[in-house]
């Protein structure tokens, strides 16, 4: 039998997450979820925190991905995405997107960017709740959440079933940050950081090949504005300030799974895979495909 299971639960509209934030923006009081509902769950890589279905026709996958600034949410994230078929919502992408579109919030946010600061709850639930009532409106099932939440305050507004924190040594982490590019054309994002990192001090050795762009792509590679080493550490130190909390509400709510990834794509996916009892999922796919 496949290792995909459905867990018996209320619909997706019966806990949306929109009900949550709307209470948290009108209110200003975050609920806080119950703990009782992942009580089978081992976060120490026991069994699962199962919200997966193979039904494609009735999926409902509510997941949120923890980790410092470019540990790989988004990269990991977006596998997921493409592999379940349930929406990928990265909260700096909805930054970015305010960002762009010149509104009333532009200004500030990028002030509070550009500075390496987090941006506060209430904007970010703000364009959080606008992003779930449009997919809700779309017929959108479930979400998998990468960067909400970051905070205590923001953790108690939604209703999540797994909590996948990824983990990288700090020193790896920092240069991955420093070799991130962009396609000024193409909008395509790579990394130029070749790395080879010995282990010490009990931590295994890590390598990560850079992801190159396409020759026509290299001379058009730009640096993100807030990728500087002052900007990512300062990053990295409010992470670990503000949001390693987050890791024990969920962790003592028994939802935390803890991922460290061993290396790059190729080393981390399968693995990752092997950990939410995916593998199997994948095969079935490429079969049917």
């Amino acid at each position: 039998m496949a290792a995909l299971t459905r867990l018996a639960k209320p619909s997706f509209a019966s806990h949306s997450p929109i009900s949550y934030l709307s209470r948290y923006l009108y209110s200003g009081v975050a609920s806080e979820p119950s703990s009782h509902a992942a009580s089978s769950y081992n976060p120490h890589l026991g069994p699962k925190p199962s919200r997966l279905v193979n039904d494609s026709k009735n999926r409902s996958v509510q997941w949120v991905f923890l980790g410092s600034p470019g540990v790989g949410k988004g990269t990991y994230a977006s596998r997921l995405s493409n592999l379940l078929g349930v929406p990928h919502i990265a909260t700096g992408d909805l930054v970015r997107e305010e960002l762009a579109a010149s509104g009333p919030l532009s200004h500030q946010l990028s002030e509070i960017v550009n500075q390496g600061k987090l941006v506060s709850d209430e904007i970010i639930i703000n364009l959080l709740s606008k992003r779930l009532e449009a997919g809700e409106a779309k017929g959108e099932l479930g979400f998998i959440l990468d960067g909400f939440p970051r905070t205590i305050r923001q953790a108690g507004v939604t209703d999540i079933d797994m909590v996948l924190n990824l983990k990288l040594r700090e020193d790896v982490l920092l240069e991955k940050c420093l070799g991130r590019r962009t396609c000024s054309q193409c909008g395509g994002n790579f990394n130029v950081a070749s790395i080879n990192v010995k282990g010490s001090n009990g931590s295994p050795a890590i390598s990560m090949a850079p992801l190159l762009p396409p020759q026509h792509c290299m001379s058009k590679l730009v640096t993100r504005a807030d990728d500087t080493e002052e900007v990512i550490k300062h990053r990295i130190d409010i992470y670990n300030e503000k949001s390693r909390p987050v890791e024990q509400f969920y962790r003592s709510r028994g939802k935390l799974l803890e991922f460290d990834l061993p290396g790059g794509i190729p080393e981390s996916w399968p693995k990752l895979l092997e950990v939410l009892d995916l593998d199997d999922y994948k095969e079935q796919q490429s079969a049917a495909a």
